[in-house]
């Protein structure tokens, strides 16, 4: 009996170890990298304040009043009072916006960073010293106060006309400038449930993140629509954390994502994903004339190869003629990154891809969404 459980444990243990190897292999993310607890978010802060300290670079006085104005404010609430009337002709002081986000379960006392940009005509924020500053939410409230040195990453310097810059000089950052002063009450799910905000609306990976989840806890998940899947979690807070933080943890594959071309009108860049084909058609752009030939390739695994698969793929071959323009055409399955990297090689301009992808999708050839940013 006694040999017999242990045979049967040592089975169980090998199939345990050879299921974490084989999932392992596959391309599964955390549910933690997939989705967010619903009602777990951060908050955005901001605040007005005045920086000092500045090696002549702030503000000019007489063009932002505002910066004088905040000045006498803050001078009269630590008991200076200037004279009416009088003309404040600074140089190293700045007006600012601060901004911050307040994590989710921040207490007070908790350091945040924050980050400092001017709102006037400084020349340069380096070297100076942001005032206490309070930085308020949405609802008009105090949630933390800022204070602190500048870290500013950029360079600057002028003398006899010129002037040489490098970096941006107009906005920094204070490494743990923030305090927290009041925190903002998060709520772990209402009652007995916990709801589970996918990032990307996918029905699929909604399924396939139930099933992961019923697994682990049968019967406690059950899908809303396409990104919203309510789970029953322990109504204790310690087992509701505990809960939370396994079910976290769990491996989900994705779905593969929807194909998409982005294309950068600024900048002429283009990013595609892999699930981004062409169907049969023809090109013909100004002298520019796109021959693609795709054929497919087998590949399969040994005769006595234990583990592989047949794989399908394809080869393209992209040939590029600048001298008359003749239409050419496409033949289905072509890869479209073949075609963006040819057409750049011989220096067509970003009006020229845009041109000829916005050809492409209008005739229903680019089985993609092309979003233009």
């Amino acid at each position: 009996m006694n040999k017999y459980m242990t045979l049967r444990n040592l089975i169980t243990s090998f199939l345990l170890v050879c299921g974490l190897l084989i999932s392992g292999l596959s391309a599964a993310d955390r549910i933690k990298d997939l989705a967010s607890i619903q009602g777990v978010r951060s908050n955005q802060l901001i605040g007005y304040g005045l920086i000092v300290g500045l090696d002549g670079s702030g503000d000019q006085t007489t063009q932002t009043p505002f910066t004088v104005q905040s000045i006498i404010n803050m001078l009269g609430q630590l008991g200076v009072n200037l004279p009416p009337g009088t003309n404040l002709q600074l140089r190293n002081v700045a007006a600012v916006m601060v901004t911050a986000t307040l994590p989710s379960f921040a207490k007070p006392g908790q350091l945040i960073d924050v980050t400092v940009s001017s709102m006037g005509n400084a020349k340069s924020l380096r070297g100076g010293t942001l005032l206490m500053t309070p930085l308020k939410g949405v609802d008009n409230q105090i949630y933390a106060m800022a204070q602190g040195n500048i870290l500013v990453g950029g360079v600057g310097a002028a003398a006899a006309g010129s002037s040489v810059q490098i970096n941006h000089l107009s906005a920094g950052r204070i490494s743990g400038g923030g305090i927290v002063e009041r925190s903002v009450d998060t709520s772990l799910g209402q009652g007995e449930f916990v709801n589970l905000e996918l990032n990307s609306t996918n029905f699929t990976t909604v399924i396939r993140m139930v099933d992961a989840i019923n697994s682990f806890s049968p019967g406690a998940a059950q899908a809303i629509d396409g990104r919203l899947i309510q789970v029953r979690a322990p109504t204790d807070v310690n087992q509701r954390v505990l809960f939370i933080a396994q079910i976290e943890s769990i491996d989900v594959t994705p779905a593969r994502a929807m194909a998409k071309v982005i294309v950068n009108a600024r900048t002429g860049s283009i990013v595609m994903n892999q699930a981004v084909t062409l169907e049969s058609s023809a090109v013909a752009h100004g002298n520019l004339s796109i021959i693609i030939n795709s054929e497919p390739i087998i590949s399969q695994p040994g005769p006595f190869a234990q583990r592989g698969e047949t794989v399908v793929a394809q080869r393209a071959q992209v040939e590029i003629r600048t001298d008359e323009g003749n239409l050419m055409q496409i033949p289905g399955g072509a890869d479209l990154g073949e075609v963006v990297n040819a057409l750049t090689a011989i220096g067509a301009t970003t009006q020229d891809l845009l041109s000829i992808l916005q050809a492409l999708k209008a005739a229903g050839s680019l089985r993609a969404e092309l979003e233009i940013i």
